[in-house]
């Protein structure tokens, strides 16, 4: 089984600074400190933000779903302003996915406005199909909504 979410934000800030934010670990790190609600740490345990980066993402106890899993930063690219990252280990490759992975996008649509975009995708083993409920694109958008407020924030520094 096959499936894939996406949710995508405005910014009014150049899609160079919102990529500046999104290829490397700048992002992943702020989130793990503000959003703080869900999540209790976010941890780099290999790697500087580029293709092979693996970082640990461990959700606070009581959290429904996951408590906590490993990615890979599979595709940094920063032509296209395209970062893969993809579950290696824990989470929902616990629950019967064979795949699960997110794609960030930053598109430029005039020189100080840009989209941001996330696309969640998984492969499911059919026996599991009644787990594709716990892929949400809340904590997805949670992420992009806390990223654009950052950029909007810090827009003018360098």
């Amino acid at each position: 089984m096959h499936g894939s979410l996406s949710h995508e934000v405005e910014v009014n800030v150049p899609a160079s600074q919102a990529w500046d934010a999104y290829k490397g670990l700048k992002i992943a790190l702020l989130v793990g400190e503000q959003l703080n609600d869900a999540l209790e740490k976010v941890e780099v345990l290999e790697g500087d933000g580029g293709p092979g980066t693996i970082i640990k993402l461990v959700f606070k106890p009581g959290i429904p779903g996951i408590s906590s899993y490993k990615e890979k930063f599979t595709i940094v690219d920063d032509e296209k302003r395209l970062k893969q990252v993809e579950v290696i280990e824990g989470g929902y490759l616990e629950l019967g996915f064979t795949y699960y992975g997110v794609r960030f996008e930053v598109i430029e649509k005039r020189e100080d406005w840009c989209i941001t975009r996330a696309t969640i995708e998984y492969d499911l083993k059919e026996e599991a199909a009644a787990n594709a409920s716990v892929v949400t694109i809340r904590r997805v958008a949670k992420l992009l909504e806390f990223a654009a407020k950052y950029l909007l924030e810090n827009k003018n520094k360098n």
